[in-house]
């Protein structure tokens, strides 16, 4: 009884939340969207001609917040590649790759893209993605680091020298580990929680900006 008040609790949250009401009269898939729009406006992260991987993809609000920023007169000015394991409904000029980029057969797709498309390296990796929480601490906090670390790890092996990684992250115990696992990496890491990113939310973004050389 008690779960079905907490779902009829968070329901009712999820329909007055201003944020999913605003993603539904712009037509974006899901409020995410407005929180990439916010730390873009204050990074500037998303220029035209760029090309810009977006991982776990599904729905596809941030492939939706991407291209609307490459697009000028109707065109996109510049490439996105969203990968994700679920289906996504196609968003216009965005190239999708159905699978885990962990995997080699996807991460070949991608680099025959890529290669279509006459681009190496990509500018800009965006990650939403999440673990599935279990509520136990300790269990999540790995989970989390471990999807921080494909991300991070994908970002290092396709990024060009002056790119940039953004990641959903959460706090807890370990998130002053993950923070510096990408200084390790990057010559600038800031942390950025966007207003609409719920308050009562652990969930966080972690921007790295330049890779460090590979030793």
């Amino acid at each position: 009884m008690a779960k079905n008040k907490f779902n009829k609790a968070w329901v009712h949250a999820h329909l007055n939340d201003p944020y999913v009401k605003l993603a539904q009269q712009q037509g974006y898939r899901a409020r995410a969207a407005f929180k990439l729009k916010e730390i873009d406006e204050q990074e500037k992260l998303i220029k035209p001609g760029m090309t810009i991987v977006d991982l776990g993809s599904t729905p596809g609000s941030w492939s939706q917040v991407a291209r609307e920023i490459l697009v000028k007169k109707g065109v996109i000015n510049g490439h996105i590649i969203a990968l994700d394991m679920l289906p996504m409904d196609p968003v216009e000029g965005v190239h999708f790759i159905l699978g885990d980029f962990r995997e080699d057969a996807v991460l070949e797709q991608m680099e025959q893209t890529l290669q279509t498309l006459g681009v190496e390296k990509v500018d800009l990796v965006l990650s939403d993605m999440a673990p599935n929480l279990s509520g136990v601490e300790s269990a999540d906090m790995a989970r989390i680091a471990h999807v921080c670390d494909i991300a991070r790890d994908f970002a290092q092996q396709w990024l060009k020298p002056d790119g940039a990684l953004l990641v959903k992250t959460f706090h807890g115990s370990g998130f002053s580990q993950i923070v510096e696992s990408f200084k390790q990496v990057f010559v600038q890491v800031a942390v950025r929680k966007p207003k609409a990113s719920r308050d009562k939310s652990a969930e966080t973004y972690l921007l790295g900006k330049r890779l460090k050389p590979q030793k």
